[in-house]
């Protein structure tokens, strides 16, 4: 095979016994994009960005996800939340693969997920599309130069979008499949064009790899103070629910906007770049991102542009609402250089609660805060998942069911041995619907939930007055921001209480069974009922 590209002469995949009839190792921005466009893979945007389509495959495919039933896994797998592929399935698989791969032409980029040398994991990606390995190298951590010379990967992602599987032959479901072996320390994606299913399968693995190291691997944003990198603050929730956004204060460092870990140092940014859903992105309330966005290299899924100017519609969600963009995070002034900052002060766990029933922000005790991250509430905002549609209410959980190994009580154990050793604060937030449901009320403003999460950071919501929320049983401060005083009680924004009644009832009913089922107990089970409120 022919091999081009700054690398490590003894560990190319030749060597790894994964040969290609060329690969190209670490290409730079340019270099990729170019590519990507004489392929036809994508057309540039009028700023140069690579705006591509994926398809039919507009959101991950949960579905299509399997772990490899390996003797030196088999008992740590939580199998009630992951699949398995017997280790026949996923030989046959990979042989079929690798005699495609025999014949093609690839992208070999050389990655590191952890900003932290001692925790981090290299990940190598052989990747069939350019614009694939540009999207990587945006989400990743790129390895100095003179690193690469010595890399060895830890894992490999073998992403041929093109290859279909065969349910008969492979073992699958459909002609899509993500398949992770931890013996082998390799992943194979077929069937799919949609580039995130490679981030999540790094992340997948460190899912499964931190918690033996006593790492808490967490899907959530993260930022600190301008002024004291100690001082920082995590976000969890859900694609919809605002993590990006908020954690992007103009005012505070950004870590990172969606997977860390958290070690006895404090928390670190597993990865060196951003995702973000471009669906009505607001210049205006969010310009650090929307800048990014519009980048020379970023890399857009399913946004439209206008044919002549080539201009982006971000308005425009004909495609799929959940377009988004891939970025490096030093496209943002207010990235953290480190990537790195202490044990939070703060926890914001975020739902977008289209019942408009949740309160803006309430206070969590320890017991509350392990709940409600077992629990991981919020609503599916339509297109981040193959198959979703309206909003519909979803459970996560720890904000990450997905992308967890383990059963979920390891990390929750993890989480709250952290509380407790760190004396976090704990918040539930809203970022949904207030006044009203999904059809009736109105989304929380942007601002108002800055101004919200400020007055938290800065200690000053501490030291209201609280009260218990009518449906969740959680403590609402009384008091708050001028401009936030009107949101706090979510009962008083609904002009007809009655309906606010069905709503809470609606909510309450999807809520306290799935409490049963993980066996917690919570207040939202023991609150007045319709007729006491």
């Amino acid at each position: 095979m022919f091999e081009t590209g700054l690398r490590n002469p003894d560990r190319g995949i030749d060597a790894q016994g994964y040969p290609a009839r060329y690969a190209r190792y670490n290409a730079g921005v340019s270099a990729l994009l170019e590519t990507s466009l004489i392929n036809g893979d994508g057309r540039l945007s009028r700023e140069g960005a690579l705006v591509v389509d994926t398809r039919k495959f507009t959101g991950r495919s949960p579905k299509d996800k399997y772990i490899v039933v390996e003797p030196s896994i088999r008992d740590d797998i939580w199998w009630e939340g992951n699949r398995g592929l017997s280790p026949e399935d996923f030989e046959t698989l990979k042989s079929d693969m690798l005699n495609v791969l025999a014949d093609r032409d690839v992208e070999v980029q050389d990655l590191v997920c952890g900003a932290v040398a001692e925790h981090a994991v290299n990940i190598r990606l052989i990747a069939g599309f350019s614009w694939h390995a540009l999207f990587l190298r945006h989400l990743l951590r790129r390895p100095p130069r003179e690193a690469l010379a010595g890399y060895r990967p830890d894992f490999t992602i073998i992403n041929l979008p093109h290859f279909l599987a065969d349910p008969a032959r492979h073992g699958t479901r459909s002609e899509t499949v993500v398949a992770l072996s931890f013996e082998q320390e390799l992943v194979l994606i077929a069937g799919t064009e949609y580039a995130d299913e490679n981030k999540k399968a790094a992340f997948t693995i460190l899912n499964h790899l931190y918690p033996a190291r006593g790492i808490l691997p967490m899907h959530c944003s993260a930022n600190h103070s301008a002024q004291n990198a100690r001082d920082s603050a995590l976000f969890f929730g859900l694609p919809g629910t605002g993590k990006t956004t908020l954690s992007s204060d103009p005012t505070c460092k950004l870590i990172g906007d969606d997977a860390h870990g958290w070690s006895d140092d404090g928390v670190f940014n597993v990865e060196g770049g951003c995702y973000t859903k471009t669906v009505c992105l607001s210049q205006k309330s969010e310009p650090e991102i929307w800048g990014a966005v519009h980048a020379f290299g970023a890399v857009l899924e399913n946004v439209v542009m206008e044919e002549g100017s080539r201009a982006l519609l971000l308005d425009d969600d004909t495609i799929t609402e959940n377009a988004g963009a891939a970025y490096p995070l030093e496209r943002l002034a207010n990235a953290a250089p480190t990537s790195r900052g202490g044990a939070p002060r703060n926890i914001f766990m975020l739902t977008c609660d289209a019942f408009g029933v949740t309160p803006p922000i309430a206070r969590l005790g320890p017991a509350e805060a392990r709940a409600l991250f077992l629990l991981g509430f919020t609503f599916n905002v339509a297109g981040t998942e193959r198959g979703v549609g309206a909003p519909e209410p979803t459970f996560s959980t720890c904000f990450g069911a997905p992308f967890l190994t383990r059963p979920p009580a390891v990390y929750a154990d993890l989480f709250k041995a952290r509380l407790e050793q760190s004396g976090t604060q704990v918040w539930l937030v809203n970022t949904g619907w207030i006044g009203g449901d999904v059809e009736t009320g109105q989304r929380m403003p942007i601002a108002v939930m800055r101004s919200l999460l400020r007055a938290a950071m800065n200690s000053t919501l501490g030291a209201v007055r609280f009260e218990r929320d009518r449906v969740w049983g959680v403590e609402i401060p009384c008091d708050g921001p001028a401009e936030a005083r009107s949101y706090l009680d979510p009962y008083e924004t609904w002009p007809d209480k009655a309906a606010f009644a069905r709503a809470a009832d609606g909510l309450r009913a999807r809520i306290t069974p799935k409490l049963s089922e993980l066996g917690i107990t919570f207040p939202v089970s023991r609150v007045p009922q319709t007729a006491d409120l």
